[in-house]
């Protein structure tokens, strides 16, 4: 099956007032007293992590990691099997950490990886998504701070790609079959 770009569902400008306004309410909860480990979940929450970590004050203490976990493929469903294929480079035992991931749809993958990240001990530990595909939940997951609420189809740009195209979108579209 082939697909091709849809119309634009989130555009570049409005992507970004919602960055700044995650990005302030990250700050309040944070403020500079509590240093913050902010993990992105790579690749597709990159773009995403880069735009709000900026936004962030200067004098809040804020260090960045990766993962880099995949239940997806070449696919436009998760397999529901999650491999993880980069790990973190420093110990979060007793640090606040905020996982940054792109979307989050059945929720098994960020289920799984909130399990894995629990063990290790946090001081505490919340996730932020850019996109919540909620009517297609398998699994609950607290999402404690979340961009956009979107329709389950399928979507592309601003990180998120099908089969490792269209990342590099500034906008985020729908996927449809040719």
């Amino acid at each position: 099956m082939a697909y091709k770009l849809g119309e634009v569902i989130l555009s570049r400008e409005t992507i970004s007032r919602r960055v700044k306004e995650l990005a302030d309410e990250i700050a309040n909860d944070y403020g500079k007293n509590k240093p913050v480990v902010v993990v992105g979940i790579l690749t597709g929450a990159a773009f995403f992590l880069t735009d709000i970590v900026r936004e962030l004050p200067e004098d809040m203490d804020v260090r960045v990691d990766f993962m880099s976990v995949a239940s997806y493929g070449d696919n436009t469903e998760s397999s529901g099997v999650v491999r993880i294929f980069h790990d973190l480079k420093s110990s979060i035992e007793g640090k606040h950490v905020i996982v940054v991931e792109d979307i989050v749809d059945s929720g098994l993958t960020l289920s799984h990886l909130i399990g894995l990240l629990e063990g290790r001990h946090p001081a505490s530990l919340k996730v932020c998504v850019l996109l919540d595909k909620y009517e297609r939940r398998k699994t609950e997951v607290k999402v404690d701070y979340c961009g956009f609420r979107i329709p389950d189809k399928f979507v592309v740009g601003y990180g998120l790609d099908y089969a490792g195209k269209w990342r590099h979108l500034k906008d985020i579209k729908y996927v449809v079959e040719e």
